[in-house]
């Protein structure tokens, strides 16, 4: 296994959660891309965002699993999330990298990273922001994998659900 070192940020929200029944603010998302998409997800997800690493693969896999690193000493599962998604797979560059993110699967913890195009910032959505998806109805809104699509700053950014786009298929294939 490689054991190469990249360059980390680790994400922090920064806030506590909200105590039951309170009023809730906006809540932080990372942004990433995905060719000339912008997709989101929830900072609480969201472990570390780490440089490529070299990818140990894992034979008898779906092909948009890509293997495992080492990260730390700790064995993380990789996914290519275009392939994933059903995006055209294109070669890596220097801003591709992996967010280690965390989703909750049968009362189970895991880490797991997604080779992403590229990150560009955290921002705050605010609920007014979001348009839900029950007004689509195809491509990856019908596989459930989106939460919603936000409007911000006149711009439009997918809001990926990573506890579904992360299945117990998927994980149960990667552990």
């Amino acid at each position: 296994m490689n054991t190469m070192s990249a360059p980390t940020t680790e994400i922090r929200s920064g806030m506590p959660p909200a105590a039951p029944g309170a009023a809730r603010g906006p809540s932080k998302h990372l942004i990433f891309s995905l060719g000339k998409e912008e997709f989101a997800v929830p900072v609480a997800k969201v472990k570390e965002i780490i440089g490529m690493l070299e990818v140990t693969p894992v034979p008898h896999t779906a092909e948009y699993v890509r293997g495992v690193i080492n990260l730390r000493g700790k064995v993380v599962p990789v996914i290519d999330l275009r392939l994933k998604l059903g995006v055209p797979s294109v070669e890596y560059d220097a801003r591709t990298c992996i967010v280690v993110v965390q989703p909750e699967m049968a009362k189970s913890v895991f880490l797991i990273g997604v080779i992403v195009d590229g990150v560009s910032e955290v921002m705050p959505v605010q609920s007014s922001d979001i348009e839900k998806t029950e007004t689509f109805s195809h491509g990856l809104i019908s596989s459930g994998y989106v939460q919603g699509v936000a409007k911000i700053r006149g711009k439009v950014k997918i809001l990926l659900d990573l506890d579904c786009v992360l299945s117990q298929a998927d994980l149960q294939q990667l552990l």
